[in-house]
Parts: structure tokens; sequence; C-alpha cells
């Protein structure tokens, strides 16, 4: 089976899951669609006792996927340049000290914070996990997720000041999040021998660093050539290629294309460039089609999320562990973020309970699932993958479906 039939299967189970998800449940994509996934992979499970049949075709599809692949070095680059193109590139210039702050120091404290309580939470299971495969797996869970946020977080009515902080922390903290997984994965692998800690921080100032530069460069380019001429269909193609080719060389550059893509949408997406280099017409088209490219991708992603479950070892210690590493996952990031709040929560007028909402409303997402996927069979990558799923579909199910009563309960809707 080729890729063009996997991708063929896809789109069409999106489209199908889609279809009722409108139709019947009417809810945001992002839930609906993981949802309604993982109720057909349950009937299919169901369904294997009479003829297995369509689990042994779903599983092949599986199969055939590399998670990892596909979203780190395929997909997450269209969809953060998607995100970043619609965000509102001035009002996330007056949010930018603390969403940097929330990007970096909140990742890196979650990172240490998970990991540890993990790792003591392992023992009291009787599961001996060495303390650096504890923190690589704080690395992955921590940062939120861009692809999840966005859409449940417009459905929710948040107010406008908090959106921003948590829409653009969601963009830069899983960027950042996947250079520190990296780094923590050079050194647990043991890949990198002369890891010292001077080469650890190299390496994430360069990933980093080297990403926001490179994003600026394509931005600036791209801005460039939108503005000389005027055709909408040619300048529709330049944004893909900025996307495209800016992810490979990115790559080669050994710089974060995550970050770079983020960067790169907020400066075409930005006032500026909108008004100097493209038209009514053009603006039209370029929103519309990437629009289609984030609603397409998206649907397919989550799709692929709810058809994990038939990769994941149902280990009954697994599942345990799963479930108490909810909570410690949100107290580590309630924790996480309490000093950036503090710290420019009067100078910047944050909205009251903006931690309690930034905790409840930092969704988990795929990018977890790819990190966790990426994982080595000697790094407990089983006994990881299990719960960073549990994690991430009480995230999407449950936060995802209650961040909007919350919001309501604390009288803060479309402040």
């Amino acid at each position: 089976m080729d890729y063009f039939v996997i991708t063929s299967i896809l789109v069409f189970l999106s489209a199908v899951f889609g279809y009722l998800n409108l139709r019947f449940f009417k809810l945001p994509n992002t839930i609906g669609l993981t949802l309604i996934t993982i109720l057909f992979t349950l009937a299919v499970f169901a369904l294997s006792y009479f003829d297995d049949t369509l689990l042994k075709a779903e599983r092949f599809i599986i199969s055939k996927i590399d998670f990892k692949v596909v979203l780190l070095d395929i997909m997450l680059s269209f969809l953060l340049f998607a995100g970043a193109l619609h965000t509102d590139l001035q009002k996330l210039k007056e949010q930018r000290w603390p969403v940097l702050v929330f990007a970096t120091f909140g990742v890196l404290v979650s990172t240490f914070l998970i990991g540890t309580a993990v790792f003591f939470l392992l023992q009291l299971l009787g599961l001996n996990v060495s303390f650096i495969y504890c923190l690589l797996f704080g690395a992955l869970i921590s940062p939120t997720d861009p692809i999840a946020v966005l859409g449940i977080l417009k459905k929710a009515g948040a107010p406008k000041k908090l959106e921003i902080k948590i829409v653009g922390e969601s963009l830069f903290n899983d960027g950042v999040g996947v250079v520190v997984f990296l780094t923590i994965f050079g050194l647990a692998s043991g890949s990198e021998p002369g890891f010292s800690l001077s080469s650890v921080l190299e390496l994430f100032v360069v990933e980093v660093f080297g990403g926001l530069l490179w994003g600026l460069f394509l931005g600036w380019v791209t801005y460039y050539f939108l503005k000389r001429i005027d055709d909408y269909n040619i300048e529709v193609i330049i944004t893909l290629a900025t996307v495209m080719t800016g992810t490979i060389v990115a790559t080669h550059l050994h710089v974060s294309a995550p970050l770079a893509m983020v960067v790169a949408g907020l400066m075409i997406g930005g006032n500026k460039t909108r008004k100097q280099a493209m038209s009514k017409l053009t603006e039209s088209y370029v929103d519309k089609f990437w629009e289609l490219i984030d609603i397409l991708l998206n649907t397919i992603l989550f799709v692929l999320i709810g058809m994990e479950m038939l990769v994941l070892e149902l280990n009954a210690v697994y599942i345990y562990a799963g479930l108490l590493a909810i909570p410690i996952g949100l107290l580590c990031r309630y924790i996480s973020l309490i000093i950036p709040v503090k710290l420019f929560q009067k100078r910047l007028d944050f909205v009251p309970n903006t931690t309690l909402i930034m905790t409840w409303g930092g969704l988990r997402g795929a990018i977890s699932i790819a990190l966790a996927l990426g994982l080595t069979d000697s790094m407990e990558r089983d006994l990881f993958l299990v719960i960073t799923y549990i994690i991430v579909i009480f995230s999407i199910l449950v936060q995802g479906l209650t961040v909007e009563k919350l919001i309501t309960k604390l009288n803060l809707k479309g402040g």
C-alpha cells in the first residue's frame, strides 16, 4: 500500500468524521475528531472479535506512518505558519515579554518539575526508570499544543488579552520544547559523548536563536517579493514556497524550523506586510488558502491521534501511571506559570485567575505524542507513550470541553 492510498484513506476518514461531528456532535473540530476516531477504533476492536479484517487494515495503515516524521518534519511547519499568519502581531508585541518567559523559563521549569515528580511516581509503582528518561518525558509533555489550543480558545470566548498570551505561548513553546527534548535526548542516548553544560547551552542557543533569525530572514524575503508583484496566484505560491523551502533549509542548518515558521508567519501576517505588500484580493486568497491547509492538516492529525490507540501496549501499571500523571502535569504547569505571571501582571494588566486559565487551557496534543513515538525502547518508550497518550486525550476531551465553562464561571467571557 503506497503513501497515496494511505493519504487518500486518511482524507476520506477525516471527511466522514468531520461531517459526523458537524452534523451530530457539534463539538470543536479538535475535540470532535479525536472523540469520533476513538469511538471508531473501539468499534473496530469490538468487531474484531467476529472479523478482524478492519482491525488489521487499520493497524497496517498506522504501522506505515512514521508519526514523528509526518508531524515534526512535515505538518508542523505548515500548521505553525498558518496559526502565526492569523495571529494579531500588534497584540502579540504588547505581550512579547510574558510570552517569551512562558515559552522558555516556563518550559524549562515544567520539564524539571514533571520529570522529577514522575520519577518518584514510577518508583512508587515499582517501575525503576532512570531519572534522565523521566526528564525526557518532562520535556515532551511540557509544551502546550498550538494546534489544539487555537480553535478551542476562540470558541470558548476567552478574553482577548488572555487569548493572545496562551496562543503566543503555544506558538513558541513547542519549538522551544522540541529543542529541549532533542538536547536531553542527546544526553540520554549517549549519542553526544562530549556533551557538557556549555555544549548543551550552545546547542539550545543555536537551535532557538538560529530558528528565530532564519524566520526573520524568510519573512523579510517573502515580504520583498510580495511587494513587487500583484498577482494573488503567484503570491499564494510564494508563501507556500517560504514554508516548504524554509523548513528544508532550517533542517540542514540545524536550527529550529518550527520557530522559524512562527516568526515568518507573524511577519507575513502582520498589518505592515498586509497593507504594503498585498492587495485586498491577495490578502483574501492567502488567508483562505492557509485556512484550508490548516483545517485539512488539523483534521488528518487528530484522526491519527485517535488511531494511535492501536499501537499502545495497554499494561495496567502503565495506565495507572498515566492517570496519576494527569494531576502531576497540571500542578507542575501551574507552578511553572506562577513566577512569570507575578512578574508581569501589574505592568501588563493581566486578567484575574490568569494562571488557572492558562493551566487548564494549555492543552497537550500531537507534538507530545510525536516526540514520545521518537523515544527508543531503552528509554521506556512503551511506558511513556501510554502516559503521554492518556494525558493528551484527557487534555483534549476533558480540558478542551470544560475550558469554556471555566471562563464563564470566572465571569471572564468576552472580556
